[in-house]
This record gives C-alpha cells, sequence and structure tokens, in this order.
C-alpha cells in the first residue's frame, strides 16, 4: 500500500504546481488573493462547459451540490468532489492504520500531500468520463438542471478534458493559499461562498419553484413580497419557509455559543516555582471535521449514484441501492417533509451522529490531537499537570479523560446540530452551516493572528 503511495506522490512531481512566495506578501496583498480565488471559483461555476449547453431550469440543490460546489453543465460539474474524495480516502487509511505515515514529519506530509493531487487528479478524470458517458442519468440524480449530452465521440472527450483542468485549477487556488500567497484554505472557502450563495437564492431568489409551474418563486422573500403571499412562506413542503429563515439564525447563534466555549486543564512549571496556569481546550474539539466528512461521505454516495446510473442506467440494482442509501441518509429538509418521512428522518439522524463519532475519532488520531501527542507536547514544553510526574505515558493517562471524552460530546454535538438545522429547513443545508460558521471563525483567527504578526514586526521574525 504505501508503494502505490510512494507512485502518486512521485507522479505529482510532473504536475505542475504553485511556489512558495520568495518574500511574504503583505496581509493586504494576500486578503486580494484569497478574494480574487473565490471570485474566479464562482465565476467558473457559471461558465458552461463546451458541448454541453444547459437547456432547463435549475432544480432544487442537494447535499452534493451545496458541499461539493457543482454547478451541473458548468466548469463546476465535478466541483470540489474528486479534491476532497481523495483526501477523505487519505485520511482513513492513514487513520486506519493501512498506510504508516506520521502526518507531523515533513516528508510523510509531503508523501500524503503529493499523493493526494495525483489522486484528486485520478477522481476527476474517471467521474467526467462518467459524466461525458451517462449525464442523462448523472443530472437528476446530483439535482442538477436539464442538460443536452454530448452527442459526439470528441465532444465527451472535451468535456473530460475541461473538467480534469477545472479540478487542476482549483488545486492551484488551493495551494496558492496554503503556500503563502492567500489567508486559510481555498476549498473551505469554496464551501463558505457555495453555502452563502445557497442561501442568497433561499432568502430573496425570484425564480420559480420547481414543480409549481410558475406560480410559487423559490425565494422565502420573493414568495412574500412579490406574490404576497405572506402566509404562505411560514411552512413550505420542499421549499425554503419562514420557520427556516428563523432557525437559520438560531443555529448560527447556537454554534458560535460553543465555538467560544472552553475546557481548561490545570498546568504548572516546575521553573517557575508555585505558579500555575491553564490549558485551554475547545469544548467542540473535533470542530467542524466530522460533519464535513460525513457530509461529504454522503454527497459521495449521491455521485457515485449518479456514476452507476450513467453506467446502467437507472433501473440498474447497484444505481437503486446506491440512490436508495443516499435518500435514508440524508436528513428531510423541512418540517413538513419530516412528518411525511418519519423513517428517512429516524435512519439519517441514526446514520450521521454515528459516523459523525467514527470521524470525529479518526481526525483526532490522524491531526495528533490525541491524548498520547498532547502529553508529549506538554512535556516538551517544560510543564506538567499537578499532582502528576512529568511521564508522557501518565500525562496521557490523565488527558485520555478530558480529549476521548470532548471528542465523544463534539461529534455528537455537532451531528445532531447539523441534523436538527435540516429538519426545521434551515437555509444553507444544516451541514452547510455548521461547517461554514466554523471556518468562518478560523479565518477570523488566522486574519488576528497574521494582523497582530503585521503590527508588531519583532514578533513576527520570532515566529517565522
Amino acid at each position: 500500500m504505501l508503494g502505490v503511495l510512494e507512485a502518486l506522490a512521485a507522479f505529482s512531481n510532473f504536475i505542475p504546481s504553485v511556489k512558495k512566495p520568495v518574500r511574504r506578501p503583505s496581509l493586504p496583498t494576500r486578503l486580494a488573493w484569497t478574494s480574487l480565488i473565490v471570485i474566479l471559483y464562482l465565476v467558473m461555476s457559471e461558465i458552461p462547459l463546451l458541448g454541453v449547453p444547459v437547456t432547463g431550469a435549475q432544480t432544487s440543490p442537494t447535499l452534493a451540490s451545496i458541499l461539493l460546489g457543482m454547478t451541473t453543465g458548468s466548469l463546476m460539474t465535478l466541483g470540489i468532489g474528486p479534491i476532497v474524495t481523495a483526501g477523505i480516502v487519505l485520511e482513513v487509511l492513514v487513520g486506519g492504520g493501512l498506510l504508516k505515515l506520521d502526518l507531523t514529519k515533513p516528508r510523510d506530509r509531503r508523501l500524503f500531500m503529493g499523493a493526494q493531487r495525483t489522486l484528486a487528479l485520478l477522481f476527476a478524470a474517471f467521474e467526467a468520463s462518467m459524466y461525458a458517458l451517462g449525464c442523462t442519468f448523472w443530472v437528476p440524480a446530483l439535482g442538477g438542471g436539464i442538460t443536452a449530452c454530448p452527442a459526439t465521440p470528441i465532444q465527451r472527450v472535451g468535456v473530460v478534458i475541461q473538467l480534469v483542468l477545472a479540478t487542476l485549477i482549483l488545486l492551484w487556488f488551493d495551494e496558492l493559499t496554503r503556500k503563502g500567497w492567500g489567508l486559510g484554505s481555498a476549498l473551505s472557502l469554496f464551501i463558505v461562498a457555495n453555502v452563502a450563495k445557497g442561501m442568497f437564492w433561499e432568502i430573496g431568489g425570484p425564480i420559480p419553484a420547481p414543480g409549481t409551474n410558475g406560480q410559487q418563486y423559490y425565494g422565502v422573500l420573493a414568495e412574500a413580497i412579490l406574490n404576497g403571499n405572506w402566509a404562505g412562506v411560514v411552512l413550505r413542503k420542499g421549499l425554503p419557509d419562514l420557520v427556516g429563515l428563523i432557525m437559520t439564525f438560531v443555529i448560527i447563534a447556537v454554534l458560535v455559543y460553543l465555538q467560544l466555549m472552553r475546557v481548561y486543564i490545570p498546568i504548572a512549571s516546575p521553573r517557575m516555582g508555585t505558579i500555575r496556569s491553564r490549558i485551554p481546550l475547545q469544548f467542540l474539539y473535533v470542530t467542524n471535521i466530522p460533519i464535513l466528512f460525513v457530509a461529504i461521505f454522503v454527497a459521495d454516495i449521491q455521485v457515485f449514484a449518479g456514476i452507476a446510473a450513467a453506467l446502467g442506467g437507472p433501473a440498474n440494482p447497484i444505481a437503486q441501492a446506491l440512490h436508495m442509501l443516499a435518500t435514508y441518509m440524508t436528513p428531510p429538509r423541512g418540517l413538513l417533509n419530516v412528518v411525511s418521512e418519519p423513517l428517512r428522518a429516524l435512519t439519517s439522524t441514526i446514520a450521521w451522529i454515528t459516523l459523525s463519532i467514527l470521524f470525529g475519532f479518526i481526525w483526532v488520531e490522524v491531526a495528533g490531537l490525541n491524548p498520547e501527542k498532547q502529553a508529549e507536547n506538554i512535556v516538551k514544553s517544560g510543564l506538567q499537570i499537578p499532582g502528576i510526574r512529568r511521564s508522557p505515558r501518565l500525562l496521557a493517562k490523565v488527558l485520555e479523560k478530558y480529549i476521548y471524552s470532548l471528542t465523544l460530546i463534539s461529534s455528537i454535538i455537532v451531528g445532531v446540530i447539523a441534523v436538527v438545522a435540516d429538519f426545521f429547513g434551515a437555509y444553507g443545508s444544516g451541514s452547510g452551516l455548521v461547517l461554514s460558521v466554523g471556518i468562518v471563525y478560523n479565518f477570523y483567527l488566522t486574519l488576528a493572528y497574521e494582523r497582530t504578526l503585521e503590527m508588531y514586526p519583532v514578533l513576527r521574525r520570532l515566529v517565522s
């Protein structure tokens, strides 16, 4: 398995990549690059594929289209799906011990990132081929518009090339931000941009609602103002409503509050006598990572359901099984849908909470947030927990009570919030809100940190 990973990483050397800046750009310059990257991503999502014109109206978005940034028939037909899927596959392999890598070591980290780039392009080529061969069945599975499929072999090859190149451009965008030209992670910002775009259409989208013969508007404010239907927007089945709008603000407030909560561990420094302090651990210890993995896992099932339908038609058993699995793992959106589909509400709740816990513990181990690694960091810092000898093994035993408890609790909380938000029809989807609030909060912390370094050049030289 490691040999395959090394081969993928070696091939990535032939893929053009972004170089680190020789001199660190100023903060305004980095913000400008970041803004430009997000704008270019949104522009790419509106550029139609050559040979595949979109001829019909957009249907209701699915989890795949929201979180993977997929706009069917455009350069973003695959969105960030191939990139994040490649990352999840490798993360699970490392977390499961099938790949013996220590991602805290520079060499292993380079090996991981190189293999991820190659694997992302391979996924892109495979998914693009399936789309080009059977977009008649692919499109409905992803909630896309009615798209005229490429008719000739040359058009199909052209579509595959366009989509693979689009994925490569997204890789470059992400490298630009990660390597110092911008701020944060471009892929995370793409998720926020896509969720924000979806919320904009759900709030005020003056477009005909699917299945209403143009008699209703999709956006809740457009329906209330343009049609004068203020009472009718309180609850709507399958469409944005007032309950969902209120719940959106409630969920955002709850998530911001939870992001600010901390659990403190008492520590002491033998070199400073009796002086004691506390190490803060974030209450949402796993932040939004479990929901990111769960949402993309479910979204990928929707994608592969479209691929299976493209290969063997919508009636083949594999396509039907994947479609049913994706349906019962996706929470119904809106109270009226929850009442009409109680079994789906139950199965999706169980699936999301279970997978959230699973991915939460995997992430803690893979990201070096486990008790052993944290105990090692405490010892290296010259600190200790009062009453406990400065032994990494003993410290890890004490930290297990905090870290594993926080991992379990925070994984359950973010899973429940994501599902409940969908049940009430929160805009941008429950998982989209959980991810967006976490991403925006982390971006704010990064921005504040970079701003501090800009204001104090001496501190910047110390940390660089």
